[in-house]
């Protein structure tokens, strides 16, 4: 069994080696999900097996160590040397590959049932949302504010809240599903959106803004100030950027070709216009012109949920951001 476990070790060194390369793409979600099942298996066997048996062993050890002192006081020998103790926590300690193994299964379930039921971390990892989160901001992610979703298969088991105009929501990125991403929900499935001259319409009603300052923007090549608005959805208040001499002709650009549903958008050299289909959703960063979204890559299905982002719990460049609750 050690051997086994050092194989089961050196397995998961190559493959951590591999992802954090780049050689090939992990799955946190399915890599936990092994080393939990694998971890219970050795638990079961400490448990139901090789605790027994340690203890079998060294039972059987005192009771021959009993027996041999019964036989030299029966010779009339009282004072007998030898203190078997250390022998007996040798016999019961637990070996190295059970330690490592069983001994890790409680820590390793916790951890899977807390980030696939409860909350998730995530770290922002661009500036697609900014002003909302910034660069280096870690977050977390309610799991279950959308519903319960088996883990792995991502499949939905209990329905909680439906998803709302304005959620900020992590998603399985469609062209990549290895891939989170993190967007503000602009369209719920029925909706129209238009994104026109840098203006937002939701089932042709614009969405009110109101200007707040400049924002220095340093997330991207162009550093600069921007304007900075504040934007309504219903009752929901969230801060976007608007670049004013940025470009308002968008294209779909997935590389794996026109994605699903792309018929039901218009483009054209004043902005793009969208259908959302039943079960999907449209997705936009508050970078406005700063974000590869829906508006590229089109909608994102309900299977690829993940979650509801909804605090900073840390940015160990900008310790204010601690505790940052947003919309």
């Amino acid at each position: 069994m050690s051997a086994l476990t050092g194989v089961l070790y050196a397995a998961l060194v190559a493959y951590l080696g591999g992802w954090y390369t780049g050689y090939w793409s992990g799955n946190f979600a399915l890599l936990l999900f092994i080393l939990t099942s694998v971890t219970l298996l050795y638990w079961l066997a400490e448990r139901f097996h090789f605790a027994p048996a340690r203890r079998a062993a060294a039972d059987a050890l005192v009771a021959s160590d009993a027996q041999r002192r019964e036989a030299l006081a029966a010779q009339g020998i009282s004072r007998v040397d030898g203190d078997i103790e250390p022998a007996r926590q040798q016999l019961l300690q637990q070996p190295w590959w059970l330690d490592w193994t069983a001994g890790l299964f409680p820590v390793i379930l916790v951890v899977f049932l807390l980030r696939s039921f409860l909350f998730e971390p995530f770290k922002i990892p661009s500036g697609s949302m900014v002003p909302t989160l910034l660069v280096g901001d870690l977050i977390l992610v309610n799991k279950f504010h959308y519903g319960i979703r088996l883990p792995v298969l991502n499949k939905k088991i209990i329905a909680n809240h439906d998803v709302q105009r304005g959620d900020v929501m992590v998603f399985r990125y469609p062209e990549d599903p290895s891939t989170d991403f993190i967007k503000r929900v602009v369209g719920i499935p029925g909706d129209e959106i238009s994104y026109v001259n840098q203006k937002l319409y939701v089932n042709g009603q614009l969405q009110p803004t109101q200007p707040v300052d400049n924002f220095y923007d340093d997330s991207g090549i162009r550093r600069e100030y921007r304007p900075r608005f504040t934007e309504m959805f219903g009752d929901k208040p969230h801060q976007i950027l608007v670049q004013p001499d940025a470009p308002h002709i968008f294209r779909p650009d997935r590389a794996d070709g026109p994605f699903p549903f792309q018929e039901n958008c218009r483009y054209t050299v004043e902005g793009v216009t969208c259908k959302v289909p039943a079960g999907h959703y449209y997705m936009m960063g508050d970078n406005r012109d700063n974000s590869r979204d829906s508006r590229f890559w089109g909608f994102v299905p309900d299977e690829n949920i993940v979650g509801k982002a909804f605090l900073v719990w840390m940015n160990f460049g900008n310790l204010k951001r601690i505790g940052t609750f947003f919309n």
